[in-house]
């Protein structure tokens, strides 16, 4: 407790809002003459299993920068000083991609450990790690022996989350890094096909494609055989408890964009990218610089992965977005009555496979889990009464589908051509990956591997019995989208519909975002300048909405009672100029207004959020009663919450984000922090009631061929020890849309050195 109480006392003044941070010369200077005066001595560390001594200078913002001699030791240092940093957040990231979370967590998880255990890999494990690389499970392997050293180390002296959690963590296996978990949280298919079957049987089917805004627009039709009525809300219930309700949707998504030379101060391209996902605690994002034969390159990825899954390397800079491609379909099959343990298929009875596991429950001691199957996918939902099964069939029951992984090969790619190669691997998530190198080109590659569906389109969940819905294999990777040095010269993707004119492939319908925050970066990319880092900085920070601007624009032919405080609102509303500061009154207005209006119309765009469709209605239909009905409550609500004080009306005083550790001690939470912008702002923050919780947690603006001129935030910083001094130190800098360096040669790491620990076989 004591140790408790102690790391209480220090997260309370790292609360504080820190001092500017030096760039540039000055802490350049700062750290060498540090260095020079031998002030920064080596921690050395015995770590049985490395092959030769590995050294990592850790930079005064808590990356790790790792020089090793061999690829052995260099992955087994990544490991080691990951579990370092983040040994809790990856241990209950492994239990829950591996299905052993009831083992820590009882009872509760054990619907959630099963639905792990069925999507992970079943098939040919020599297939699955060499699609990967040659060299993929020995880079693999290495990771996780760097993590399994680590906690060797520590001889049960437990970080303090462990002691407070009453369990110790377990041993890494190679195959814990292949867990199929990751991926299925950022495919939402499955979710979106069950919503549409449920707009169908409430709304119709004309009102119901019209909410779905395909593109490009085909006709929706129900697939024959599927009864709507089995589609409901309970199918989801497994699934969500094991990967959230995911759905990319406007508040959901991330940023790329890349200029070349032609449009930058330097003559050199620039890249900028800011992958958006749930702000947590800890980042979900890992920041690291790896230095070994045939590696070079700095970047993050995610903590419980070997290597980097954008950044860049000494030729090739890379980010990525999530593109929309249908990877996912639900079959609801048909259980014999009579042996419920069949289920039909082309005209016959066929036996469910069957998995039966043990799972260790807190509390309980060991218990069984059945896992049933189909020639579709592993079964996620069954209703018995009904006699029917719900398998999911997805992409990640095939070799190499791992979340990540493509990164091993992607961070060595020395050009164009290699890059295109390595992409042939990048199969989940499906993504926009940007790219630029040192030679002035850029380009862009849809990668993710991507079902054929012939006669079909993949919107609703179909019927498993009679075989019509099955997949014809998937696309060779070449068929994707790609551009390379476009004549525009500049590449920008926000989720947004990335389809190029005459493409003929189905990638997907409804899986792309609204294209406000793509529309808002190609307006600023648009204007003649010539950018440079600072111009990135700025853009990514953006705050400008779209949205608002078109509602100013509907707001026009409203016409409220001169003198009322309706007009003095609505003339308040047009003067404003649509940024969203977390100061500004007219932002927090426009903000509550929005989320109030469509109650107020009784529209069915309420019931999805969605905002285009709200937009349409605004600018094409007489709305004026919703629009004084919305309004009134919203100033109702404004009155109670603030006051007659309308100096405290600001967006920043109720959009904020809370950053609470995953054991929910309160000594261990960051935050609150006031917020601009929202979902469709470029600087995106979105979230429910009005908060923050989704986000670019890590950004990146890469200055290629001159690397150390790069920058990057990570937040709310590096280290998910409440105890470390990077546990939170960048959350301000964050939050006031502050950057920093992103060193990469040896000179440049060598004068951000905070911290020098030497490995040591």
């Amino acid at each position: 407790m004591r140790r408790c109480e102690g790391i209480a006392r220090k997260r309370a003044r790292q609360a504080e809002p820190p001092a500017p941070s030096l760039t540039g010369f000055c802490w350049r200077v700062g750290a060498l003459v540090l260095a020079l005066a031998g002030l920064l001595a080596a921690d050395t560390v015995k770590t049985p299993g490395l092959q030769k001594q590995v050294e990592i200078l850790r930079d005064r913002w808590g990356v790790p920068h790792i020089y090793a001699s061999t690829v052995h030791d260099l992955f087994f240092a990544q490991g080691y000083i990951t579990a370092k940093d983040r040994l809790f957040q990856i241990d209950l990231w492994r239990r829950a991609g591996t299905g052993k979370l009831a083992q820590v967590l009882g009872p509760a998880a054990i619907e959630r450990d099963r639905l792990a255990r069925s999507v992970n890999f079943r098939g040919d494990w020599n297939a699955e790690w060499s699609a990967y690389g040659p060299d993929a499970k020995a880079i693999v392997t290495a990771f996780v022996e760097g993590i399994n050293a680590y906690i060797k180390g520590l001889d049960g002296r437990l970080p303090a989350e462990f002691e407070i959690a009453g369990y110790a963590p377990g041993a890494w296996a190679p195959e814990d890094c292949l867990s199929r978990v990751a991926g299925l949280t950022m495919t939402g298919n499955l979710t979106r096909e069950v919503t549409h079957a449920q707009d169908i049987q409430r709304l119709g089917l004309e009102r119901a494609a019209h909410l779905m805004r395909l593109e490009p627009a085909i006709p929706v039709e129900v697939p024959k055989g599927l009864d709507l009525a089995s589609i409901t809300g309970d199918i989801l219930a497994a699934y969500r408890q094991t990967v959230g309700p995911v759905r990319l949707t406007t508040e959901q998504g991330s940023n790329n964009w890349v200029v070349d030379g032609t449009m930058t101060a330097t003559g050199r391209p620039l890249l900028a990218n800011d992958p958006h996902r749930p702000v947590q605690l800890p980042s979900l994002r890992k920041t690291v610089h790896l230095v070994g034969p045939g590696w070079d390159a700095i970047g993050s990825g995610e903590p419980g992965l070997p290597g980097i899954a954008l950044g860049h390397n000494e030729n090739v800079a890379f980010g990525f977005t999530i593109v929309g491609i249908d990877q996912q379909d639900l079959y609801v099959e048909t259980v014999n009555p009579d042996h419920p343990d069949e289920y039909r298929y082309r005209g016959a009875w066929k036996k469910f496979e069957t998995e039966r596991q043990k799972l260790e429950v807190k509390g309980r001691g060991a218990e069984t889990v059945t896992l049933r199957y189909t020639v579709h996918g592993p079964v996620i939902h069954e209703d018995a009464a009904h006699h029917r099964a719900y398998a999911l069939r997805w992409v990640g029951s095939e070799p190499g589908t791992a979340g990540y992984m493509a990164g091993i090969a992607l961070a060595r790619a020395s050009d164009w051509k290699e890059f295109r190669a390595a992409m042939s691997r990048y199969r989940v998530p499906s993504e926009n990956l940007v790219y630029a190198d040192t030679k002035g080109n850029i380009g862009w590659q849809v990668g993710g591997l991507t079902p054929i569906r012939e006669g079909w389109s993949g919107l609703l969940p179909v019927p498993g019995e009679d075989g019509r819905y099955e997949w014809k294999g998937y696309r060779k990777s070449g068929e994707l989208p790609f551009e390379f040095n476009p004549p525009r010269h500049y590449i920008a993707t926000s989720n947004n519909n990335i389809l190029p004119p005459g493409y003929s492939i189905p990638l997907g319908y409804d899986g792309w975002a609204l294209p406000f925050r793509v529309g808002r970066v190609r307006e600023m990319l648009s204007t003649g300048k010539k950018f440079d880092v600072e111009d990135f900085e700025r853009m990514q920070q953006d705050i400008t909405s779209l949205p608002a601007r078109r509602f100013q624009q509907a707001l026009k032919k409203w016409h409220p009672e001169p003198g009322s405080r309706a007009a003095q609102v609505v003339d308040e509303i047009l003067s404003w100029d649509a940024v969203l500061r977390a100061d500004s009154r007219p932002a927090l207005i426009y903000e509550l207004w929005m989320s109030k209006i469509p109650a107020a119309m009784a529209a069915e765009s309420a019931s999805r959020g969605d905002l285009e469709s709200l937009l349409r209605t605004l600018e094409t239909e007489p709305s004026g009663p919703a629009l004084e009905k919305s309004l009134e409550a919203t100033l109702e609500q404004l009155d109670r919450q603030f006051g007659t004080d309308k100096a405290a009306w600001q967006w920043g005083k109720v959009h904020q984000l809370t950053l609470a550790h995953p054991l929910g001690k309160r000594e261990f939470q960051l935050g609150p922090v006031a917020r601009p912008g929202d979902a469709n702002t470029v600087n995106a923050t979105s979230g429910g009631n009005l908060r923050q919780t989704n986000g670019a947690s890590w950004r990146e603006i890469l200055d290629v061929g001159d690397w150390d001129r790069s920058v990057m935030t990570n937040v709310p910083g590096e280290s998910g020890d409440p105890a470390s001094k990077h546990y939170g130190d960048l959350l301000q800098d964050w939050a006031n849309g502050r950057y920093h360096p992103m060193p990469f040669s040896r000179k440049a790491v060598e004068a951000a050195m905070e911290e020098r620990i030497l490995l040591q076989p």
